[in-house]
């Protein structure tokens, strides 16, 4: 690859904002300069027009789930579609979960998580492990994994029989992340209780999907994460608390804060679009289970993450990206209808790599709830800091990964099945207008997204071998 320049955009970053061109050498940001203070085209490959548009860095999607095994099926999106929706979205880089099963050794997950990937990928992506089985063993390979570039676990107080760890199993976990600086992320619910609350559901013929959100109580979200701060907080281990969805989790985050620890946290956008109104349209609710399920709008939960984003005491805003279709499918077969009559049968996860970035630059900047440096830093800069890939990712500057994002702020559309790139055969945002829209995707100096058409192919992305966490207090 030779240079590129990009003229005459509006350089935003999560610090600053201004005008500027931007100078591509390969793979890497070489300089930024005034705009026409130097002349760098007579010298340059391509040259991308930027005028009346923004230059962000690439978004940064931490928490995706590609050909995750679930609920007797496997999300719809592979590493292939998924990455290539992602690049569609202005997303450049992804962190996927690779899981360890029990009875399975974790070193095991993230081979196999890597012979998915590798190849396969339109953009950059990092792993964390999901330790499904706490042992002696699992407790070594933590270190070989941090080795590795895997310097987060995520563990789950949710799913007992499937992926649950009791106290005893996190706090041993937890005590080896403080070891070795890696750190824990935690899907914050009372499993066990949730599960009661299921079976007397049932009990009574309440089978819908609206059930889903009314068992999975924000009270016991608000449980888990106190209970997983303390924790935390009695081995010193970093803490991330993913898809925060509820007010009593995002207050239990703020006292931890304010009492120093090294505990944070993301939410994701359907918690901040959504509520459990969408889960009660009958099964078209379906389409919108996931875990934690969306909240009453009514009580204060949306206010409250909005809130969290602007102090800062909730740090990222990624998509725990998990699509099931929602009819059958000539490959996949049934997914969200094998819950039909059973709404704890219905496959958790939505479909959101790709819209991220535009929804939420509509429906947090453009309302006026969020600023653009704040966008930036919740989609790109935090993410990458937290997880351990900056100033390589998430930034604009010179020595950085030139995965840069050319995103018109005035450009209106309409989000649908029908454009977009993902694995599935619904979209959670149908019929809504947005104001904002990807143009130009680059990803470390090549072009795949551009005038409509996707220029890249599978294999384009490679693996990210990560630091620690370079965000603690």
């Amino acid at each position: 690859m030779g240079r590129t320049v990009i003229k005459a955009g509006t350089v935003v970053t999560a610090t600053e904002t201004m005008g500027a061109d931007v100078l591509v050498d390969g793979e890497k940001v070489v300089a930024l300069a005034a705009p026409g203070s130097h002349d760098w085209e007579s010298g340059a490959e391509r040259v991308i027009d930027a005028s009346g548009k923004y230059v962000l860095p690439g978004g940064i999607d931490v928490h995706t789930h590609m050909e995750l095994p679930f609920g007797g099926t496997f999300a719809s999106d592979n590493f292939e579609t998924g990455t290539r929706a992602a690049a569609w979205g202005g997303t450049t880089t992804i962190i996927d979960f690779a899981v360890q099963t029990k009875g399975g050794s974790a070193m095991e997950g993230y081979e196999s998580w890597r012979e998915k990937a590798d190849g396969n990928v339109a953009i950059d992506y990092g792993l964390h492990m999901i330790t499904g089985d706490i042992n002696e063993q699992t407790l070594k390979e933590m270190d070989v994994l941090v080795d590795e570039g895997v310097t987060s676990f995520k563990l789950f107080m949710a799913y007992p029989g499937v992926f649950y760890s009791d106290d005893g199993e996190i706090l041993l976990a937890m005590q080896k992340a403080a070891e070795n600086g890696s750190t824990i992320c935690m899907h914050a619910e009372n499993g066990i209780a949730i599960d009661v609350y299921v079976e007397q559901a049932l009990k009574r013929g309440q089978t819908d999907p609206l059930y889903h959100g009314l068992v999975r109580k924000a009270l016991l979200e608000g449980e888990a994460a106190h209970r997983a701060i303390v924790l935390a907080e009695l081995t010193g281990a970093p803490l991330y608390i993913v898809h925060t969805s509820a007010k009593e989790a995002v207050n239990e985050v703020i006292q931890a804060r304010d009492r120093g620890l090294n505990v944070f946290a993301e939410t994701c956008p359907q918690y901040l679009f959504f509520d459990l109104d969408d889960l009660g349209n009958g099964f078209e609710g379906a389409k919108y289970v996931c875990s934690p399920p969306m909240r009453d709008r009514a009580a204060g939960h949306q206010d409250a993450l909005w809130q969290g984003l602007r102090t800062n005491d909730l740090q990222v805003v990624s998509t725990d990206h998990c699509p099931f279709c929602f009819n059958d499918h000539p490959e996949l077969g049934r997914q969200k209808r094998l819950g039909d009559e059973d709404f704890s049968k219905i496959p958790n996860g939505m479909p959101g790599v790709e819209p991220r970035m535009e929804v939420l630059f509509d429906g947090g900047v453009n309302q006026g709830l969020i600023g653009v440096n704040r966008f930036v830093e919740i989609t790109a800069t935090t993410p990458a800091k937290m997880f351990g890939l900056h100033p390589q990712k998430g930034t604009i500057a010179v020595g950085s990964d030139a995965d840069i994002v050319i995103f018109d702020p005035n450009e209106k559309h309409v989000i649908s099945v029908d454009n977009q790139h993902m694995r599935v055969d619904y979209s959670a945002y149908e019929g809504l207008e947005v104001t904002g829209k990807v143009k130009c995707v680059l990803t470390r100096g090549r072009i795949i997204v551009e005038n409509g058409e996707y220029l890249g192919n599978p294999g384009d992305g490679r693996y990210l071998k990560r630091d620690t966490n370079q965000y603690l207090i």
